[in-house]
């Protein structure tokens, strides 16, 4: 929906106690469950579950590399692939596949990745959970116009005058500044350590309906401290990426934008707080099964849907529970493992677990469930437990990571961000739409600050550059999910987070954001500038 008419949608937008979720605590508590946005139906008949093997995406390899750095390649491009089995789907891709080809860099090592851009439409290129120079990280108008266009078709594409907060803005001189043609080149310093990230498309106003579209691909850091571990290697280390989708009826992606042409953002008053597909697709695949020998396996969990929150369980669980042994977040390996009998990811997460299958008998199938999903939604994947006699030359240490602590007491100013819908503004933070070019902060290189979120609604809160460490919720201990380093954090309505940041390395504009994609298109984000 566009911004004239998001300001009539009144209650639509979860139904009528939405609004009042903040002020009555029995709709807070229940929309704390995590069920934001509002379900799209398919026209398709949707595939029985189990039958698609998991497909593993493909490690891109480097064109070339020298002394420091190793250099890839990426293609950016309409492709039809089968989805649904026996369905065509036009997606796009990075490189031809949905997810794109997994890229594998190594801490300490730059890798350049060239992007170019045979879309029909303009993309930008974020590494989320990329420790970034600014000019690489994917500021949301720093466009890659597709081959054959021209940088002034930046400033009149369809939209971008119309889009909250562009009109007559530093941001669109910015764009034009940054504008690139054809083929860009992001250059990721490599110092980081080890993590499981992921890279998106991040275009301003259209990150909903491209990601929607297939724009995704893992990207995983290695260093020789996760190297040295026991843990679950080669085909027994398996990136996940959780992604709910919805099939017209002749197979395309459904999607309810207000401009199907997407020539302009938004989509329709009913889904404006966020799409829900009825489809789960786990590395492109729906609900699909994967054969598992009794051994410990560790699973790269990404939650890549637009707006849907999970409550990963197995089912069944293994006698005296902790079936889902935590290693790692989304900045890398925890100081030490936590068990789970379930996690909750919200949109742009990652989680590293731990599966030992051997504690289950042979032949047992295991799914993979959503207990925040109904129907088919509730399900998203199964591992079929293999009768063979194996020996597992892999562990769980009950040491993983030196994990440094950052100082509350170090923190040179406390600063306070409000996620919020606002009857006069859409989505915003602080009381204001996203206007490309005016920072809201400017932290000093080199310091810690505490940084206070709260929310409405759910909001699951995108910082960009450096991660962060959780230090309390609503004046109390973090959750049970945000141990280690986050650039992703997850509220629930009504919730107050505290985190502590330390900004290194790179001066520039920055942003955080909600990863509720639906809100991002719809303005809930803001820059920051590092000084």
């Amino acid at each position: 929906m566009n911004r004239r008419r998001f300001l009539g949608i009144g209650a639509s937008v979860l139904g009528a106690g939405a609004l009042a979720a903040v002020a009555v605590p029995s709709a807070a508590r229940l929309l704390a469950e995590g069920r934001p946005g509002r379900l799209l139906s398919s026209d398709l008949d949707l595939p029985e579950a189990f039958r698609s093997p998991l497909p593993v995406p493909a490690v891109l390899q480097p064109v070339r590399s020298d002394g420091t750095a190793d250099y890839f390649e990426i293609t950016q491009q309409v492709a039809k692939l089968e989805i649904v089995p026996g369905v065509r789907t036009e997606a796009w891709t990075y490189g031809g596949t949905f997810p794109g080809p997994t890229l594998v860099t190594r801490s300490g090592r730059v890798a350049v990745v060239k992007h170019r851009n045979e879309l029909p439409v303009p993309s930008v290129t974020h590494l989320h959970g990329g420790h970034t120079p600014a000019d690489s990280d994917g500021y949301p108008v720093d466009l890659l116009m597709p081959v054959g266009s021209s940088a002034d078709a930046a400033q009149g594409m369809p939209g971008m005058q119309g889009m909250p907060g562009m009109q007559g803005m530093p941001g669109m001189r910015h764009a034009a500044g940054r504008t690139a043609v054809g083929e860009r080149s992001y250059t990721y310093p490599g110092k980081q350590r080890a993590a499981t990230l992921w890279y998106h498309d991040h275009r301003m106003g259209f990150t909903g309906p491209a990601v929607w579209r297939g724009l995704a691909g893992f990207h995983l850091v290695q260093d020789d401290e996760d190297g040295a571990l026991p843990l679950p290697r080669g085909a027994r280390d398996l990136p996940l990426m959780l992604a709910d989708r919805s099939f017209a009826a002749d197979g395309s992606f459904k999607y309810p934008a207000t401009d199907p042409a997407l020539g302009e953002p938004g989509v329709t008053a009913a889904y404006a707080n966020g799409v829900l597909g009825d489809v789960i697709l786990v590395n492109g695949a729906p609900w699909p099964r994967l054969d598992v020998d009794r051994l410990r396996y560790r699973l790269r969990l990404l939650n890549a849907s637009n707006a849907r929150l999970y409550r990963l369980e197995l089912d069944p669980q293994p006698a005296g529970g902790g079936a889902l042994v935590q290693i790692g977040s989304d900045g890398g390996l925890l100081a030490a493992p936590v068990a789970h009998d379930g996690i909750e990811i919200a949109p742009a997460e990652r989680f590293d677990v731990v599966v030992d299958f051997s504690r289950y008998e042979p032949g047992t199938q295991v799914r993979l469930v959503n207990r925040f999903g109904s129907g088919r939604t509730a399900e998203v994947m199964r591992f079929d437990v293999s009768s063979k006699q194996v020996t597992d030359d892999a562990t769980v240490p009950d040491k993983l990571a030196a994990v440094e602590a950052l100082d509350a007491s170090a923190a040179v100013t406390t600063r306070d961000f409000t996620f919020r819908r606002s009857r006069g503004d859409g989505w915003t933070i602080n009381g204001a739409p996203y206007r490309p070019g005016d920072s809201i902060a400017t932290p000093a290189l080199g310091t810690v600050e505490r940084w206070r979120f709260s929310s409405d609604l759910h909001h699951p809160v995108h910082v960009h550059l450096d991660h962060f460490q959780v230090i309390g919720r609503n004046g109390a201990d973090p959750g049970p999910y945000d141990a280690g380093w986050k650039d992703t954090v997850d509220l629930r309505p009504a919730e107050a987070v505290e985190v502590l940041v330390r900004f290194t390395d790179y001066a520039g504009a920055y942003m955080l954001h909600c990863h509720n994609l639906e809100h991002e298109d719809m303005a809930m984000m803001a820059d920051f500038t590092v000084q």
